[in-house]
């Protein structure tokens, strides 16, 4: 909240609610959203999907270096043409964007934990 005084007055602003653009699965290429459940190593995790299925997911080198996926977090995976089973990661969002897309409800109910 901010105060500003003019003449002798105090008139109260109250902050402007910012708007985040995220980034979203795209559904024509097959992109989905994840839970990250467990860590298995050798930069593989175990995911719960939007679909119910539970796959292995894979890191790719170019976001190892950049970010850390942990279990818990909300992901963006793309399955695997040839083996259903499997996945890549292709983005990792934060605990408050998590949040914000849970309000906005665009979660599906099946991963829907924030």
């Amino acid at each position: 909240m901010y105060s500003i005084r003019v003449s002798g007055f105090v008139y109260q602003e109250e902050p402007e609610e910012e708007y985040i653009r995220l980034r979203l699965p795209k559904r024509d290429k097959n992109e989905m959203f994840a839970i990250a459940d467990r860590l298995m190593g050798g930069s593989r995790i175990n995911v719960v999907c939007a679909d119910g299925k539970s796959r292995l997911a894979r890191i790719p080198g170019r976001m190892k270096r950049r970010q850390r996926v942990r279990a818990g977090d909300l992901i963006i995976i793309k399955p695997w043409d040839i083996q259903d089973d499997k996945a890549d990661i292709i983005f990792r969002y934060r605990r408050t964007q998590a949040i914000v897309l849970s309000r906005r409800r665009l979660l599906p109910e099946e991963i829907d934990v924030f």
